[in-house]
């Protein structure tokens, strides 16, 4: 049976008869002459690689990522002593909701009055409430199992009318714990953060925070990384609050620092682009555009040390940045 022919079986075939009419012409064997070829090609290519690096190492670098600062400050508006929002706040046109772990409380924004309250039982299905959102009459809140593991979140929606729970939709386990959700041009908006101590699934990090963009179902359509300055000032913690400006552009804050982040998505790649901060009369946390002070840029935000829920005025990013 003949042999089976391969290719490799033919190159080595050709390479033995080159050799053998290399000795029988010049005395020579090919394998000395290919060794200097080699090297001589060898040493070619170095100095091109050479070349090359000096021309990669000639390119403009990108600046290095810091927190830019312009000079924007928000002015104070009014606070209120709210014992029970450790977490956020929401915002309508007569009312603000102090969102605790697994508690809801309604005040009067020009009196201050309560008018309605929710508490869930300790221990309950109700374990992490974060940020709400407000659709008309509903209270669309970002829940989480955290610190529990494996990580799970859902949405709870509530009457904002009477403050009980109306519907309820698992969003199961993905990486990260839910901290806010909005919607916005037409899909939600959401993030899952993760953390530098407890919370988190080992081996993950706070640099696994990140934005998602879903539609009515829920189903992930991008997502993009914080960028890295921004990372920087959150501690062992991650984003807690966000959401969209008039202006087009992504707010966000993070658990402890008194500092709302003006973010953009990119013009390329996975990484939102920094714009600016804006110093901000309350730590982190969860907030909320007050959506109904038409003409104006008012937000409400909590201070978990003092117990208080905060609202103020925020200065127009310009356009140049």
């Amino acid at each position: 049976m003949l042999p089976l022919i391969t290719r490799r079986r033919m190159l080595v075939g050709m390479a033995r008869a080159a050799g053998a009419a290399g000795v029988a012409a010049t005395g020579f064997t090919s394998a000395g002459f290919m060794s200097r070829a080699f090297a001589a090609d060898s040493a070619g290519n170095d100095a091109r690689r050479a070349a090359y690096r000096q021309w990669l190492e000639s390119l403009p670098a990108s600046p290095t990522p810091e927190l830019t600062r312009h000079g924007l400050v928000a002015t104070e508006l009014k606070r209120w002593h709210i014992l029970e929002a450790n977490q956020g706040v929401a915002v309508d046109a007569e009312h603000f909701y102090g969102i605790g772990n697994h508690a809801l409380v309604k005040h009067r924004k020009d009196t201050g009055e309560r008018v309605a309250e929710w508490f869930g039982p300790r221990n309950g299905s109700i374990i992490h409430l974060n940020s709400g959102w407000l659709d008309g009459d509903r209270l669309v809140l970002s829940h989480s199992n955290f610190p529990q593991l494996p990580m799970a979140s859902s949405l709870e929606v509530y009457d904002a009318r009477t403050l009980q729970p109306q519907e309820s939709t698992s969003l199961g386990m993905r990486l990260g714990s839910l901290t806010w959700a909005v919607r916005h041009d037409g899909f939600w908006w959401a993030c899952y953060a993760n953390y530098n101590d407890g919370g988190s699934m080992p081996g993950f990090d706070q640099r696994w925070t990140h934005v998602a963009k879903f539609d009515d179902n829920w189903q992930e359509l991008q997502s993009w990384l914080f960028p890295p300055q921004v990372i920087a000032t959150w501690g062992d913690s991650a984003c807690s609050g966000g959401d969209w400006g008039d202006d087009g552009l992504l707010y966000i804050t993070g658990h402890d620092a008194p500092e709302l982040h003006v973010l953009r998505l990119p013009r390329q790649g996975v990484t939102l682009e920094y714009v600016t901060t804006i110093d901000v009369p309350f730590e982190g946390q969860s907030w909320a555009w007050d959506r109904s002070a038409r003409g104006e840029r008012v937000i409400y935000g909590i201070s978990r040390a003092r117990q208080e829920v905060i609202a103020a005025r925020i200065p127009a990013v310009p356009a140049t940045l």
